[in-house]
């Protein structure tokens, strides 16, 4: 993820994460951290050339068939949408979960959770 970050800070990649997935790393981090900790760490992580991508009304649709047509969290649901945008996204995580949706979209698997 580093490099990820890295690269976009540098313009040599770009970077975008669905609303719904920062509003996941919110909470994650103000649960390890309390309030103050994540407000710290979310105003320096993302560069700020990355993109949040809005959770329209459309997305929010096409996120819950994915969810009842394979049986995924709403909020993975939401990542695999973005991914499916365009055949130049790639998914990155750490959830071994998308193995069952790999061929719906490029998804790159981190090495751990």
């Amino acid at each position: 993820m580093e490099q990820l970050l890295g690269a976009c800070a540098a313009r040599q990649a770009e970077l975008c994460i669905s609303a719904i997935q920062w509003g996941e790393v919110a909470g994650k981090l103000r649960k390890r951290l309390g309030q103050a900790g994540e407000l710290r760490v979310l105003s320096s992580v993302l560069p700020s050339e990355a993109k949040i991508v809005p959770a329209t009304a459309e997305r929010a649709v096409r996120a819950a068939a994915l969810r009842m047509d394979h049986k995924m969290a709403y909020a993975d649901a939401f990542a695999l949408d973005l991914a499916m945008d365009s055949p130049d996204h790639v998914l990155v995580t750490a959830d071994y979960g998308f193995k069952d949706v790999d061929g719906m979209a490029k998804i790159e698997f981190l090495p751990a959770k």
